[in-house]
């Protein structure tokens, strides 16, 4: 062990620990979460200590060796391998001072390392005066959240354009398959099958787009402004700095917040794009109910379209395939709006300068994104891909479909076709039958009207 003092005293700090006092007094009062800080925001905080490095030895506020020893000590982490050394509990002080400290301490040790200096030495690079120069945790947390939620961006749109993408493909492979709508779970006016996995896909499509839309606030970073968002104690070029040099580092289109202040309260950047997530999981969550529908039975269901098999259905029926992937998708999709209504009422709960909520805001926003990812990938692979489209028994019920009348009534009107659903009834001969019997259409008319009844999107 080694010793290590701040304001309230000397603590014991383990000697091969790169973190310091702060972790340590951190880590005997957090531990209700019994999980740490994810660490696609710790990468994000690296990634801004690492640009506030750049920027203040651009500006003259950090001698050159310290910068780079900092520099080259972000570096080393954002490599990879260092995990155990920033296990902050989530649940800490709301700004997130713990893992901020953690962060300080972690790269202050590994630059004086590379600079010759002992571990817990600050009279080398100091966790606070040098990696924390012109920062708070009040604008560090909160941007690095922005970061982790933009580098988990770009997969997340990739899976769910997969996800698209395999909807669009059943789209037009049952573009020609005939079958009954429903509304309120009843007989309603025909549509082919093709038309309700083009509905899906569009629905997601859509979502890809609210994501998009909403991702584009989370590139606006408080960095820079302090405590409140003033920029105390900073040079008026530290926060233009700051963006330039971590725009260069990521390839991102950063920009300083407008107002310092707006960023650094109000959460809303990240309740909107969580929010936009909400809605896309909402979307598969109702495809994934309305597959379950289509898919029931098969013989006491609805059997309109097979799923794929994935494994047994039942340890005690044999023969039994249950809609697992789908089962699965719908639990994703619920975890995914827990973590949203989380992330809005932390996001609604700060008081006048400052959010207290960011840690948890981060860790559900983290936790959303990887969840939602890998759901869409699997649901596109394991189930949508594999989906066979049970054509006769479709047809069967648009023939027998209550619907199907509204069809008739511009060409037979409304009372011939009422007349003719009785007799459908007392005698079990669908509408088809009876108006062919009856001669009241040719096939070829009947046909032609059947398929024009699915509107201008039918193929």
């Amino acid at each position: 062990m080694r010793t290590e003092k701040d304001s309230l005293g000397e603590v014991q700090v383990p000697e091969a620990a790169y973190y310091g006092v702060h972790t340590v007094r951190s880590l005997q009062n957090f531990n209700a979460a019994g999980a740490p800080v994810p660490h696609e925001i710790i990468a994000g905080i690296v990634q801004l200590k690492r640009a506030c490095a750049k920027a203040n030895r651009s500006l003259g506020l950090l001698a050159p060796e310290k910068a780079d020893a900092i520099t080259t000590a972000c570096r080393k982490v954002l490599v990879g391998g260092l995990a155990d050394q920033f296990p902050i509990d989530i649940f800490q002080a709301g700004s997130g001072t713990s893992t901020n400290m953690n962060v300080n301490e972690v790269i202050a040790n590994l630059a004086n390392e590379a600079l010759g200096q002992p571990r817990g030495d600050r009279r080398g690079v100091h966790p606070n005066d040098d990696v924390n120069r012109g920062e708070s945790t009040n604008n560090v947390f909160p941007s690095g959240i922005k970061l982790a939620c933009v580098a988990l961006h770009t997969p997340l749109l990739t899976s769910l354009d997969a996800l698209i993408v395999a909807l669009r493909a059943k789209a037009g492979e049952f573009a020609g398959v005939l079958k009954s709508g429903r509304t309120h779970l009843q007989d309603a006016v025909p549509v082919t099958l093709g038309q309700e996995f083009s509905a899906w896909a569009r629905a997601l499509e859509k979502d890809a787009l609210r994501l998009q839309m909403s991702c584009d606030f989370l590139f606006e970073l408080g960095i820079g402004g302090n405590a409140v968002g003033t920029g105390v104690n900073t040079p008026r070029a530290f926060r233009a700095a700051i963006v330039r040099e971590l725009s260069s580092l990521t390839g991102q289109p950063w920009r300083p917040a407008e107002d310092g202040l707006e960023v650094t309260q109000f959460m809303t950047d990240l309740a909107g794009y969580s929010a936009a997530l909400r809605c896309a999981a909402a979307d598969v969550n109702k495809l994934c109910n309305d597959l379950r529908l289509l898919a029931s039975g098969p013989h006491t269901g609805f059997n309109e379209v097979t799923l794929p098999a994935v494994e047994p259905g039942s340890s005690i029926m044999p023969g039994k395939i249950n809609p697992s992937i789908c089962e699965a998708a719908n639990m994703a999709c619920l975890q995914i709006m827990g973590h949203d209504h989380t992330v809005q009422l932390a996001c609604a709960a700060g008081q006048l300068e400052l959010n207290t909520h960011m840690p948890v805001i981060g860790a559900n926003l983290v936790a959303e994104l990887k969840i939602f990812t890998r759901c869409c990938v699997m649901l596109a692979e394991k189930c949508i891909a594999g989906i066979a489209a049970n054509t006769a028994v479709c047809q069967r019920h648009f023939e027998t479909s209550l619907g199907l009348p509204t069809i008739l009534n511009p060409r037979l009107g409304y009372d011939r076709v009422a007349e003719l659903v009785k007799e459908s009834r007392r005698t079990g001969q669908n509408l088809r039958e009876l108006v062919l019997a009856q001669q009241l259409l040719t096939a070829a008319e009947l046909d032609a009207l059947l398929l024009t009844s699915t509107g201008p999107n039918h193929d």
